[in-house]
């Protein structure tokens, strides 16, 4: 089994740290365990890496012009479907979700890997936009991200956000609508093209009876309606089935429910790495963007012209284990081992009790990860008072994802008092020392760490809860911190 590359810099861990939960949510889908859902998920993530990797240096080659391809988390969840047919083929598919296996051998997967205009409309559609416009759709229809999640990772104003989307949601109608003429079609289907348009265009349109048998039997057109039609809230399971495949709506359903236990918590919807991350062709993808919509109306016009011219889960046990060479599964609870994964997520990683992936399942602790202590600022020696009184504040210490030489991960503090302004200290026991950090400013003195809150987010009311997160070095050990403290005061560590 290819063991996953080696990050090229932080920066680059850190963006590809967003995509692992994905992966492995969608890989637990596809298989038949736990163990097997994980070594899916490490295979393909390497795969999806080396994909991403090859465009860019090609698009670089050519004259700085960017490759067409599909944006990280929907190109790596490809990688996820091709890795699992290469399993089948390679005698391994007892390790696939039986329903999948079917899919895999009939017509339906063959539609995408066979020739380019048969390939659903989505796909081609969403390859067809510029990288940073189909991310932007993907991470808000597809991956559920709250407006001002997707506004800060895209490097967008948060108040023009939603303008944003919507621009782009026209783009793809039209790339889709575009793809849909090109394809081969039969004379009935021809015939209905005009008319599709039309229905789909218009949120009160009612469809005629004809254009509704024919949709019923025509799994081309019916794709089409679905990518057309951009009222109504089926955009987003038409760009899940249409670029996944096979669990697309149970992979679209997944994120959702992740979406919206993340937002109960009050925590961040995702890592929001600085903008030095974000894609620096987003803005340029935006500009072109603009004149692109500006000439949509002719070219679909003059498009519609010429198309009216005649012419299950069990036990690992149960199915077979998969071999190992001894290497601990990559997750949480094992962050210091050699295999551990860039984007490892904790609220993504299961055992097998048939509940499948969920954000609200229990998470392995932290190797190393001390009881909680009553110690305060300035650096703690010794023990805990025994008359120290209870802690007002609750901390929770989430390792997101550790490579060789770094690691990411989250701080979430619950606060029984309300604050206008906030620190956050803590001390290292390995000598770790933190690089970035975002939603907080960061100074690190020694083996002591002190994060204190930005302008936006300096206010949490009564019961509450703030949160941030670093990418941190290290070397031979990668314990979990302790002695956290709020504005001095000492927290208990959950």
């Amino acid at each position: 089994m290819p063991d996953l590359p080696t990050p090229k810099d932080a920066a680059e861990a850190a963006l590809f740290s967003e995509c692992w939960d994905a992966v492995l949510s969608y890989a637990d889908l596809c298989t038949s365990g736990s163990t097997a859902a994980n070594h899916l998920a490490r295979e393909a993530f390497a795969l999806g890496i080396r994909e991403a990797r090859a465009a860019e240096d090609g698009s670089r080659q050519a004259a700085g012009r960017r490759a067409s391809r599909l944006p990280r988390i929907p190109l790596l969840l490809t990688a996820v479907r091709t890795t699992a047919a290469a399993w089948e083929a390679q005698g391994q598919g007892h390790l696939l979700d039986p329903d999948l296996r079917l899919w895999l051998n009939s017509d339906k997967a063959a539609r995408y890997t066979g020739p380019p205009l048969r390939r659903p409309l989505a796909l081609r559609g969403l390859r067809d936009m510029q990288e940073p416009d189909a991310a932007l759709l993907w991470l808000a229809e597809v991956e559920a991200l709250p407006p001002r999640a997707v506004a800060r990772r895209q490097g967008l104003d948060p108040a023009a956000a939603m303008e944003e989307l919507n621009q782009v949601r026209g783009l793809f109608r039209d790339r889709c609508h575009r793809n849909h003429l090109d394809a081969p079609m039969d004379t009935e289907c021809r015939g209905y093209v005009r008319l599709l348009d039309a229905v789909t265009r218009s949120p009160r349109a009612e469809t005629p009876e004809d254009l509704s048998r024919h949709l019923a039997t025509c799994v081309e057109c019916a794709e089409a309606a679905a990518c057309l039609r951009l009222h109504g809230g089926g955009l987003p399971a038409a760009l899940a089935q249409g670029v996944i495949g096979w669990g697309g709506l149970a992979y679209l359903e997944r994120r959702r429910r992740a979406a919206e236990v993340r937002m109960s918590a009050g925590g961040p919807a995702a890592p929001d790495p600085d903008a030095e991350w974000r894609d620096p062709a987003a803005d340029k993808a935006r500009t072109l963007r603009n004149g692109l919509l500006v000439a949509a109306v002719l070219v679909s016009a003059l498009a519609l012209a010429v198309s009216l011219m005649p012419f299950g889960e069990s036990d690992d046990s149960a199915r077979g284990a998969l071999p190992t060479d001894g290497t601990p599964v990559a997750g949480p609870g094992n962050p210091s081992g050699p295999s551990a994964v860039p984007g490892t997520s904790s609220s993504s990683t299961r055992t097998d009790t048939g509940t499948g992936v969920g954000a609200g399942e229990p998470k392995p602790s932290l190797d190393g990860t001390p009881s909680a202590t009553s110690r305060t600022d300035p650096e703690p020696q010794g023990t805990s008072s025994p008359t120290a009184r209870t802690a007002a504040c609750e901390v929770a210490y989430d390792l997101v994802n550790q490579w060789p030489d770094g690691f990411q991960a989250t701080v979430t503090v619950t606060t029984a008092e309300p604050l206008d302004s906030w620190r956050v200290a803590w001390s290292f026991r390995d000598g770790q020392r933190v690089d970035q950090m975002w939603d907080a400013s960061v100074a690190q003195d020694g083996s002591r760490v002190t994060a204190t809150a930005a302008d936006y987010n300096k206010d949490v009311p009564a019961d509450g809860t703030l949160s941030f997160g670093f990418l941190a070095s290290w070397q031979n050990k990668n314990t979990a911190p302790y002695g956290f403290s709020l504005n001095g005061a000492a927290c208990t560590l959950s």
